[in-house]
């Protein structure tokens, strides 16, 4: 029998939340021109995920969700690609531009879907059944994606297994709660991973259930990460990506927000004219993602200033993991007719 659920992400309540020092604005100001300048003097782009803090966000060249950032890094023509996310994110710029300089802020940075998934355990699982077409979250190593069919965002994983061949059983890694979702939207079975990410996970329907009668005018959008539970009390569940879609469409003044706290700068930039209220957890302030904001303004500088830490991926790796992720941009670029 293969255990999946053994790799579990390292830390508590406490240590998951260590408190950031506060840069003076003068200083936030100083390294956001000289951010600028080494942009211009390196042909740089620096792409930043949603989760990543205001201030990165706003010297960032595009800001966006993990389908948004996978297509500029596809199409950029800049020589250095300063990926503020996580590891797995800056792996996917790296093998889709192999020949230029890959960095982040902090090597650190990791992610608790990744750490659940260890390429071994999925080949072990894979060769149980040759049957299988594994779909595999962009949440996950270089070493799995080499080891899929086809990679998804949240953003197209419905379209992404709507596409996929109808003789083969799905596996779908390492996001639980994502596929359990995928499987509601399309009716197709498939093998799920034991994997989540520690952030969606700590909403109840409890929590989400209190701060609706409190706001009962405010309707509550939440990302596919989170639980059933929490999902059944939504009134949209998608990527952070059409989260800003909904919330420009939407006519109501409040909203409430179950997915990590960066995406509030974000909506508030695109939605100026709306309130936005994060999603309570139960027992502590859980909406932040550790390794997300292990990034920082000064480490990004740093980073630029050194190019380093940077990605390296052998050529073989990146050549057995490039074809799924084009495959998914692929499907991505079809018309929705073409995705059956």
């Amino acid at each position: 029998m293969i255990d999946l659920t053994d790799t579990q992400p390292a830390g508590t309540a406490i240590d998951r939340f260590p408190v950031r020092p506060v840069t003076p604005s003068a200083q936030v100001d100083s390294l956001a021109r000289e951010i600028v300048a080494l942009k211009k003097r390196l042909n740089a782009v620096v792409l930043a995920h949603n989760y990543q803090i205001p201030e990165i966000q706003d010297v960032a060249d595009f800001v966006g969700d993990s389908l948004g950032l996978s297509q500029q890094a596809a199409k950029t023509p800049a020589d250095v690609i300063v990926f503020c996310g996580v590891h797995f994110m800056a792996e996917t710029a790296k093998i889709l531009n192999p020949h230029k300089v890959v960095v982040l802020p902090d090597r650190d940075a990791g992610c608790s879907l990744e750490e659940s998934c260890p390429a071994d355990k999925l080949r072990a699982l894979q060769a149980t059944n040759p049957n299988f077409h594994t779909i595999a979250y962009i949440n996950c190593s270089a070493e799995v994606k080499a080891a899929s069919d086809v990679i998804c965002t949240s953003g197209n994983a419905v379209k992404i297994v709507r596409h996929a061949p109808k003789d083969r059983d799905l596996l779908f890694v390492p996001d639980e709660n994502l596929g359990a979702w995928v499987m509601e939207q399309t009716q197709r079975p498939m093998t799920l991973w034991k994997g989540n990410c520690y952030v969606h996970v700590e909403w109840t329907h409890a929590a989400i259930a209190r701060i609706r009668r409190e706001h009962p005018d405010a309707p509550v959008v939440a990302h596919p990460e989170c639980t059933r539970a929490v999902r059944m009390l939504a009134d949209e569940v998608c990527s952070t990506e059409k989260m800003v879609t909904w919330c420009r469409a939407s006519t109501a003044k409040s909203i409430i927000i179950a997915t990590e706290a960066g995406m509030l700068h974000r909506l508030k930039r695109e939605c100026p004219d709306k309130q936005f209220i994060p999603a309570p957890t139960e027992n502590c302030r859980c909406n932040e993602c550790r390794f997300m904001k292990m990034n920082t303004l000064e480490k990004l500088h740093a980073c630029m200033e050194t190019l380093g830490p940077r990605v390296e991926l052998s050529p073989d790796l990146i050549e057995r993991a490039r074809r799924p992720i084009e495959r998914m941009l692929e499907i991505s670029a079809m018309p929705l007719e073409n995705a059956g």
